[in-house]
């Protein structure tokens, strides 16, 4: 089996350029911790592909300066880093997920006049299968949320990170990143910075600012000599993480009814944007809510269920009103 490179030692490998490119998006660019460790996943993977002959053969050390290893980002080579990526089985959804992380790279490489031109530019992407987004109903919602909840900490904590979700649509990396601050009670709103650094301000409606308010006075006693301003914080005071988040969204549904496919924060968020829509909300603020960049975005909403498409007919197709 061919031996890979383990990330410490990868770190090495093209890594004055790269570590300079990593740094820049987090400096400059301020792109999440995410995506930073994305695009530098990709740059390892791409140069594990290049030299897996050599790794194989020699362990960990990377052949060749790092002026060689520039040279490789070359079209012929990246066509044969995305068919090795299908051979192994990954979906096309990451693969272009990793062709956009090279492609960014090439782009900052271009700036510092080390490459002429995007080589990715000459990549065909392979096409990603449209799939409408998940979505909890909100008669299954409202069930979950008739559930008597625990008085301890945890149990309230959870459930009010589900509601969170669920009644702003807030993207999971956003919970992690909200602190005590983010909340203007004044005014019930949230306002946070969100992806691409974008500041937004989401309304808060008034059985969420509720419980929320309860939440954070049990926060206080429970923790008083906290020295974070987190808004969720572990069972041992601490922050919360990504993975946090998707172990109580799967937790708090696990065994419901109405709960049968995955159990994630991203599936709230698509189930309060489809709520939004199929009440009347018009797609622009449904795109401001949610933070999207552009309404292209946000249009995957305008599935809906088949029981809100027959009530639509129902009450607007001239025949059906006329009972014919």
């Amino acid at each position: 089996m061919q031996k890979m490179v383990t990330f410490g030692n990868v770190s090495k490998l093209a890594m004055g350029r790269a570590e300079d490119f990593i740094d820049f998006l987090r400096v400059r660019k301020r792109y999440s911790p995410r995506t930073q460790a994305l695009y530098e996943e990709t740059i390892k993977r791409f140069y594990e592909y290049m030299y897996r002959d050599s790794l194989q053969t020699s362990g960990a050390e990377m052949p060749g300066t790092e002026e060689e290893r520039l040279k490789l980002l070359t079209p012929l080579n990246l066509r044969g880093f995305v068919a090795d990526g299908m051979e192994k089985g990954l979906n096309p959804e990451t693969i272009n997920l990793m062709l956009s992380g090279l492609s960014t790279y090439c782009n900052y490489l271009l700036k510092q006049n080390v490459l002429q031109s995007n080589p990715v530019k000459e990549i065909f992407r392979p096409k990603e299968k449209k799939r409408l987004p998940e979505f909890y109903t909100q008669d299954a919602v409202a069930e979950y949320l008739k559930r008597p909840v625990g008085d301890d900490y945890e149990a309230l904590r959870d459930r009010t990170i589900v509601m969170l979700i669920y009644g702003t649509g807030m993207r999971r990396a956003e919970v992690t990143g909200l602190t005590t601050g983010n909340l203007d009670t004044s005014r019930s709103i949230f306002k946070i910075v969100g992806k691409g650094n974008k500041e937004r301000e989401i309304p808060v409606i008034s059985s969420l600012l509720e419980n929320l308010l309860v939440y954070l006075q049990l926060r206080n006693r429970t923790f008083p000599q906290c020295e974070t301003d987190a808004f969720f914080l572990t069972n041992k005071g601490g922050g919360i993480y990504l993975k946090f988040v998707n172990d109580v969204v799967k937790k708090e549904l696990t065994g419901l009814k109405g709960f049968s496919g995955r159990k994630s924060p991203h599936v709230l968020r698509h189930s309060f944007a489809t709520a939004l829509l199929n009440n009347g909300a018009d797609l622009n603020s449904i795109k401001e809510v949610l933070g999207h960049s552009s309404l292209a975005a946000t249009q995957v909403y305008t599935h809906n269920s088949f029981e809100q498409l027959k009530k639509v007919y129902l009450t607007a197709h001239p025949r059906a009103k006329k009972g014919g």
